[in-house]
């Protein structure tokens, strides 16, 4: 059992990793690319630039909850770890919906809601 719990605990560590390589390649690509737009004088530069960063927390948030996950299930399934799982999971859930809301401006529940009226009073 022991080979797989080492496994478990380096793909938890990997995602983590890759996680990390993702947020500063996102920083760094989309601070590269604001600057160009800058120079370009792209209209809503800042707002694109903004818009995608969000996005690669968004994405950054979930890894981390699927990293979390992997170690709390697989390798120390106890009630404690569970509820510390519990916790972490709602406060990413809490931070990533913050972020689409600041992005999108609405509740990610009502994104679909407000095409549906959109449509019907066209």
């Amino acid at each position: 059992m022991e080979p797989i719990k080492l496994f478990t605990e380096w793909c938890a560590t990997a995602i983590e990793v890759a996680t990390v390589i993702v947020i500063v390649l996102a920083v760094a690509a989309g601070t590269a690319r604001f600057l160009l737009h800058l120079i370009q004088k792209v209209p809503n530069a800042f707002e694109q630039y903004r818009v995608r960063l969000g996005q690669m927390l968004i994405l950054s948030l979930e890894l981390l909850v699927a990293a979390d996950i992997i170690r709390t299930v697989v390798l120390e399934p106890t009630l404690a770890n569970a509820s510390v799982l519990g916790l972490l999971v709602v406060i990413r859930t809490f931070l990533s919906w913050s972020l689409s809301v600041e992005i999108e401006g609405e509740w990610p529940w009502n994104a679909g809601r407000q095409t549906e009226t959109e449509a019907r009073a066209k």
